[in-house]
């Protein structure tokens, strides 16, 4: 069984080096022909001139991700510690399901929501065509909602009753004794809550192309359409050949960068928050 559950843990050390192996191999080329610097730097996407530059789609992507976290994180923090310390066992029974069934919805449906609610509202709201990085961010906010619900309410309910029972022998209250200890305790956890929504929002695609305009500008509005690195990929790989195909291959590259830094970085916060 040893051996057996060694190579069950090898085999995700394996799938991800060979997606290491596919992307460098393919995208590497394509960014030495074009450059690295204009692929980096570039602010012009047209295939049909061989111009490939995808830091409108880099700035979408950190833009839309920032936004979807903005939105995301309080409200799924708050509705944690209201789950694991302040919610009645059947009001409980109810919510719980429901916030569990949201991380079961198809991105699709998320996106058809968006469509059909969020970008109606915003253009009723804000001017412009509705479909914006508004819709984008708000559509992503909700749709990271569960993992970070459901992650940091197991964080906090692993921190140990007696930290929350001292902090009430102090005289605390029962409000101040879960914002003032039972939450710092639980910050490691909550943390990779974070993480985790993170990685959801940088790698949807679905919801994204529905409701984000898929426009490669840079970006210059909350109401202006935007595209991001996933979009760009899913909107032009069925077509693409030769040095656009490579190009394409290579922004795959670039988000692959782009979401091993923000690990780094959010693992790097959570060592120094626990320490």
């Amino acid at each position: 069984m040893h051996v057996i559950f060694l190579i069950s843990a090898l085999m995700s050390v394996l799938a991800v080096a060979l997606i290491c192996v596919f992307l460098f191999a393919n995208g590497i080329p394509a960014i030495r022909q074009i450059g690295l610097f204009d692929f980096i730097t570039g602010e012009t996407w047209k295939p049909s001139n061989d111009i490939y530059g995808v830091l409108p789609m880099i700035l979408a992507s950190l833009y839309v991700t920032a936004g979807s976290l903005i939105i995301g994180v309080p409200i799924g923090i708050l509705t944690a510690v209201f789950l694991a310390r302040f919610c009645n066992k059947k009001l409980y029974k109810i919510v719980k399901p429901a916030i569990d069934l949201m991380a079961g919805i198809p991105s699709v449906v998320y996106g058809f929501f968006g469509l059909m609610v969020i970008v109606p509202l915003v253009r009723n709201l804000f001017g412009g065509s509705g479909n914006s990085m508004l819709s984008a961010c708000i559509v992503l906010g909700i749709m990271i909602l569960p993992t970070i619900i459901g992650v940091s309410e197991s964080a906090i309910r692993a921190v140990s009753n007696e930290i929350y029972e001292g902090s009430l022998a102090l005289g605390a209250t029962h409000e101040r004794s879960v914002f003032k200890a039972v939450l710092p305790a639980a910050s490691s956890g909550i943390t990779a809550a974070v993480i985790l929504g993170v990685g959801r929002a940088v790698g949807e695609t679905m919801a994204i192309i529905m409701v984000a305009g898929n426009q490669a500008v840079m970006p210059s509005s909350l109401i202006r359409g935007v595209r991001t690195l996933t979009a760009n990929i899913v909107m032009e790989m069925g077509y693409a050949t030769d040095l656009h195909r490579g190009a394409l291959i290579a922004t795959a590259v670039v988000l692959f960068v782009f979401i091993l830094i923000i690990n780094v970085l959010f693992s790097l916060l959570k060592r120094r928050s626990a320490k």
